[in-house]
């Protein structure tokens, strides 16, 4: 096992971050079935801190392992379907639309694109395809480099990352299509450039198609931790009301209740409960009597001190506070951090990390600057990759700013200190 910072780390190939090696997996379908989550609960509380982060290709990274454990969680993740045995199949980066229904396409390509993930090139490691066959394709802000999606008119297409339309294919040939195209990337040269949007090479004449994705969103609400952080207790806590959870890659979860199977074919409303059904007083037959007061004002987000500004650390002192404590009131008390407030785990959890993130973003949001607001804790900017309108980026235990940019823009100032920083955004 190598441990190589910097990269993308997988089950079988974990990264050394700051609290210890991380390990990354996408479960089959982006499902957890109820013994599953309590497994990944388990394994995240037993072998490593407890930190169970949700990505944005909808896999689970748990945190802060030494090696022993690592092997072990692994080997049980791979007895319980979660990770293939081999490490090159379990590398191929699929994303699947959350919502989908037993028998629908996106299940019948998934499932079969799972089948033959062998066939497929050796591909760089940040390539991705994603499955997005609803009715309408949610995908779009997912990274992803072949996208096979609901088309105008109907049907599916498959349209390679940056191009605006896609070729429509015949029911059945889509896997095979998505093959041919992979082994058209590689031949071509565009292992170089690493993503199918940098690849200049012109697309052969039969992925050349002119029809535009039918395009929409999971209308469904969903359970955000904040910032796509949840311990493994409170994954236990969620996971003992429902049948399964779906991971998104909004950084949240669709909870799958026992109750919602209707014989006629549902809507993705019926199988995931939409915001009234978690409301109230909070008590569903359902999913088991789990109630979630989702956005409402008086709800504590996870991770939050209960009053006041959260703290902000100077530029030598590193504040990490421990995980919030899971009893009953957590399910009736969670909340989603501000869907336009972005950060990753930033120091000490990350090596290239060199400041405070999330801590700062909480002041941020607290403070109402008007975003999107991007905190990253170095150039990478793992948490967002498209502009921002406020992005923060660390750089030598220091922040620079950038407007309407990404992380790798062109900072506007440079080398703030956090009291700096807070007084040139009117937080303070």
């Amino acid at each position: 096992m190598s441990k190589v910072r910097g990269w993308c780390p997988s089950a079988w190939r974990p990264m050394l971050a700051g609290d210890g090696l991380l390990l990354r997996f996408r479960p089959p379908l982006a499902r957890l079935t109820r013994a599953q989550a309590l497994l990944v609960a388990e394994l995240a509380t037993g072998y490593g801190n407890g930190a169970i982060d949700l990505t944005r290709r909808a896999a689970l990274q748990l945190r802060g392992f030494d090696e022993a454990g690592w092997r072990a969680a692994v080997d049980r993740l791979v007895s319980a379907g979660l990770v293939d045995p081999d490490p090159a199949i379990e590398a191929v980066a699929l994303t699947v639309a959350p919502d989908w229904r037993e028998g629908d396409d996106t299940h019948r390509v998934a499932r079969a694109l799972m089948a033959r993930r062998a066939e497929l090139p050796s591909l760089p490691a940040k390539f991705g395809i994603a499955v997005d066959a609803g009715q309408r394709a949610v995908l779009g802000g997912t990274p992803a480099d072949l996208r096979l999606e609901r088309g105008d008119g109907g049907g599916l297409i498959l349209r390679p990352d940056g191009r605006a339309t896609g070729v429509r294919l015949k029911h059945g040939q889509e896997v095979e299509a998505i093959a041919t195209l992979a082994d058209w990337f590689v031949a071509s040269g565009g292992a170089a450039a690493g993503r199918m949007a940098r690849h200049a090479a012109v697309l052969p004449n039969w992925a050349a198609g002119g029809v535009e994705p039918l395009a929409g969103e999971v209308e469904s609400e969903q359970v955000t931790p904040r910032y796509g952080r949840l311990t493994g207790a409170e994954l236990a806590s969620l996971a003992v009301g429902v049948e399964a959870l779906r991971i998104t890659p909004w950084r949240s979860l669709l909870l799958e209740c026992e109750a919602a199977r209707p014989t006629a074919p549902p809507s993705s409303s019926d199988i995931f409960p939409g915001k009234r059904r978690w409301q109230g007083e909070g008590v569903t037959e359902g999913c088991r009597g789990v109630g979630m007061s989702l956005g409402s004002p008086e709800a504590t987000p996870l991770h939050q001190p209960s009053a006041g500004p959260p703290p902000l650390a100077g530029e030598d002192e590193v504040r990490v506070s421990g995980p919030a404590p899971v009893d009953a009131r957590w399910l009736q008390a969670s909340a989603p951090a501000p869907s336009t407030v972005f950060a990753c785990v930033g120091a000490p959890a990350c090596p290239q990390a060199s400041v405070v993130t999330r801590a700062l973003a909480d002041r941020l949001a607290a403070a109402s600057v008007a975003g999107p607001i991007h905190v990253s804790g170095c150039p990478k900017g793992c948490a967002r990759s498209a502009p921002a309108a406020l992005t923060i980026v660390g750089r030598g235990g220091r922040y620079d700013l950038v407007r309407d940019g990404r992380a790798d823009s062109l900072p506007l100032l440079r080398g703030l200190t956090p009291a700096a920083l807070l007084t040139h955004l009117g937080a303070d």
